[in-house]
C-alpha cells in the first residue's frame, strides 16, 4: 500500500456528541471520545477499499490535541491523510476545522489484520 489515501466526512454536532451525553464531561460543546470516532472513521475508510477483503483495520494508537470547543449545531470536517505504511502498520495524520478554526489535529495509527483471524484469538480469550 502506498501513501496519500485521504477521506473526508463532515458531521452536525448534536445533543448525542456533547460530553455531558457521552459521559467525558458536564458541558454540552463536541466530545473529544465523539470527535476521535470520527476521526477513526475517516482513517479506515481511506484505506478500506485499497486492503484484502478477508482484511479489516484496527486502532492501535492515538496522539489528538483537542484545540478548540464546537458547540451544538456545528459542522465539523473531518480530514485524515495516509503519510506512513510500515508493513502492515498504518499511519495518519488527522485534522478536524469548524469553518476556518483548526478544532483538533493529531497522528492516529491503524494495523492491518486478518478479520478471522483477529475475531478466533478474540473468543478464545473469553472460553
Amino acid at each position: 500500500m502506498e501513501t496519500g489515501y485521504k477521506f473526508e466526512i463532515r458531521n452536525r454536532v448534536t445533543e448525542e456528541d456533547v460530553a455531558l451525553t457521552v459521559g467525558s464531561g458536564d458541558l454540552s460543546v463536541l466530545a473529544t471520545p465523539r470527535l476521535l470516532a470520527w476521526l477513526e472513521e475517516c482513517c479506515w475508510r481511506a484505506v478500506a477499499e485499497q486492503i484484502q477483503e478477508a482484511a479489516s483495520t484496527v486502532g492501535t494508537s492515538v496522539q489528538l490535541s483537542h484545540l478548540a470547543a464546537s458547540g451544538l449545531g456545528a459542522e465539523v470536517v473531518c480530514r485524515a491523510e495516509l503519510v506512513e505504511v510500515d508493513r502492515k502498520l498504518l499511519r495518519f495524520a488527522v485534522e478536524a476545522h469548524e469553518g476556518e478554526l483548526l478544532v483538533a489535529r493529531g497522528e492516529l495509527e491503524r494495523f492491518i489484520v486478518d478479520r478471522d483471524s483477529f475475531l478466533a484469538k478474540l473468543a478464545d480469550r473469553k472460553a
